[in-house]
């Protein structure tokens, strides 16, 4: 398979990921003000691209998984443009406080998870 196809499945099934993840908390009404589907999807495919880049596939010549699960699902599954929007929309209500817990969050919790991972290696 192309490295472009696999790519563009992944991404394809990420983004579906990232969509049901959303319909999901809004099912079990977990709506408020703090955006817990963009921090659900981020800590999920960063903990999976830490699984690929560290457990499954470090230095093997798997460069079409990589492409499938990193850069597609991994990549259609985060989204920084909606962590960025949900800020935005945080800071606009006067939420600071709120906004600013979530961009510790989601960096600590992500960033943390690569190192914990890469550690058990």
């Amino acid at each position: 398979m192309n490295p472009w196809v696999a790519v563009f499945l992944g991404g394809g099934i990420g983004s579906l990921m990232r969509y049901g993840l959303t319909r999901l908390v809004l099912a079990l009404d977990l709506r408020g003000a703090f955006p817990w589907a963009t921090l659900g999807a981020n800590v999920l495919s960063t903990a999976l691209l830490a699984w690929l880049m560290f457990k499954w596939a470090p230095g093997a010549d798997r460069s079409l998984w990589r492409a499938f699960i990193g850069v597609g699902i991994c990549g259609g599954f985060s989204t920084f443009s909606t962590f960025s929007y949900d800020n935005f929309l945080l800071i606009r209500e006067g939420l600071i406080g709120m906004a600013v817990a979530n961009i510790v969050i989601n960096v600590g919790i992500c960033l943390g998870l690569f190192f914990l991972i890469a550690r058990t290696v």
